[in-house]
């Protein structure tokens, strides 16, 4: 996994208030899991579709063997 798979938010980002995080954290695209919703506490939150798109596509060259 190369430069960029993973991504930062940060505090100042447009999206940060929305993801429901108390601090900057990092988006592990590597160490993703599927998780039953009855398992989670609390809500989730959201991030902007810019961002879900890039992630997205990110985790998507990396599965098909591109780097970009």
């Amino acid at each position: 996994m190369g430069e960029g798979f993973d991504e930062i938010i940060r505090e100042q980002d447009a999206d940060f208030e929305a993801s429901g995080l108390k601090a900057a954290s990092v988006i592990r695209l590597g160490r993703m899991a599927v998780v039953e919703g009855k398992m989670l506490v609390g809500a989730t939150g959201e991030i902007d579709a810019e961002r879900l798109e890039r992630l997205k596509s990110n985790l998507a060259n990396w599965l098909r063997g591109k780097k970009e």
